[in-house]
């Protein structure tokens, strides 16, 4: 058989298993947002980014995040964006854009963390949750009053909090709202209820649509800051909503932290009182990169399906060097920004691997020698 028709039968082969048959196009891709505080500076910017590289890679200025994912996960504030990215306009479509929704976040920092006023008798500072309650209530409704619930997302939805009722995780999530109304919640009341942080909001109850499910929540960073884990776990094992799904070889997962508190030991050690803030701080610092490991080694055959965005709160998060997580415990930095990385993931996220051009049905192939 002459060399140019096994090269021509060989492209041929090739191309229709990249047509039909691509290992990328099965992927289910997750996107999930750490929790952290009241800011979501960090988190914000790398949304913003993300979804601006997806609408210069797909020339379509319309693009949205949602388009690009199947399940999106976030605790805290990162909870909130991840709510507000998934909101439903009533057809079909996303009711804000990254950048609005970071920029409704961003303008209404001061009512998402304004504090009362002092009591004569009691010094610890407290917060009030009235003003942030109505700014999550108009940013999820529509124009017509409806409040929206989990079922009016345009894609799956994972937020985590702790229930103070049954001592455990609760994790509000569409695919069981969607199996019955007693897990369908009001989205304001879930962003409230992953926000409701010890030390600053009391404890935050709420009922489901059809009020027969309870859940007095605090804050999902004390026990998922970093919900990759519960998002990945969720995926594995939810094959009505993903039946393709057999292990980590078939996610693509992008985990975007809320940035380090640098306290350094002598500063902790310093501390004569350490506040439930702080703890809090502390552990969701500690959780976020301790998820972060454990789903590092579980990818680590091919990093590439796993990209994590973590910095400090003190510098700027897309400049910044990126780290990873290396198998057994320890981290190395790499030489590309953060916003490298970004970009470098969504270019796999919606493009499929290029092949290279056909070879001329006529031309002469010299076939390799073993010797001379």
């Amino acid at each position: 058989m002459e060399w140019s028709k096994i090269t021509m039968e060989l492209y041929s082969k090739l191309e229709h298993q990249w047509l039909f048959n691509s290992d990328e196009e099965k992927k289910t891709r997750i996107l999930s947002i750490d929790g952290g505080g009241t800011n979501a500076a960090i988190a914000g910017a790398c949304l913003v980014h993300l979804e601006d590289q997806i609408k210069s890679k797909t020339i379509n200025p319309n693009s949205k995040i949602t388009d690009f994912f199947d399940l999106i996960s976030g605790t805290g504030i990162g909870g909130i964006l991840a709510t507000m990215l998934v909101a439903d306009d009533g057809n079909g479509n996303p009711l804000l854009s990254a950048k609005q929704a970071v920029d409704l976040v961003t303008k209404n920092q001061s009512e998402l963390s304004k504090l009362k006023k002092f009591k004569i008798l009691n010094r610890r500072p407290k917060y009030s949750c009235t003003s942030m309650e109505k700014m999550l209530r108009q940013a999820l409704s529509r124009q017509d009053g409806k409040l929206l619930t989990l079922k009016d997302t345009c894609k799956p939805l994972l937020v985590p909090c702790y229930d103070l009722h049954s001592s455990g995780p609760f994790v509000f999530s569409k695919a069981d709202a969607m199996d019955t109304p007693s897990f369908n919640f009001e989205l304001w009341k879930i962003c409230r209820a992953t926000t409701a942080t010890p030390g600053r909001f009391r404890p935050f109850e709420l009922t489901s649509v059809d009020g027969k499910t309870k859940c007095l929540a605090i804050d999902g960073g004390v026990v998922m800051n970093n919900p990759t884990a519960v998002a990945i776990t969720h995926v594995l094992h939810n094959k009505r909503d993903f039946p393709l799904v057999n292990g980590v070889e078939d996610l693509l997962v992008l985990s975007i932290g809320n940035g380090m508190q640098r306290m350094s030991p002598l500063k902790r050690r310093n501390e004569e009182r350490m506040t439930a803030s702080v703890v809090v701080d502390i552990a969701a610092d500690g959780v976020s990169e301790t998820v972060d490991q454990m789903v590092g080694n579980a990818f680590w055959w091919n990093r590439s399906d796993y990209v994590r965005i973590q910095g400090s709160v003190e510098e700027d998060i897309l400049a910044e060097t990126g780290v990873e997580s290396l198998p057994m415990w320890g981290k190395r930095v790499l030489t590309e920004s953060n916003a490298s990385r970004i970009e470098r993931f969504v270019h796999k996220l919606v493009n499929k691997t290029s092949l290279p051009p056909p070879p001329h049905k006529n031309s002469d192939v010299t076939p390799l020698h073993a010797g001379p």
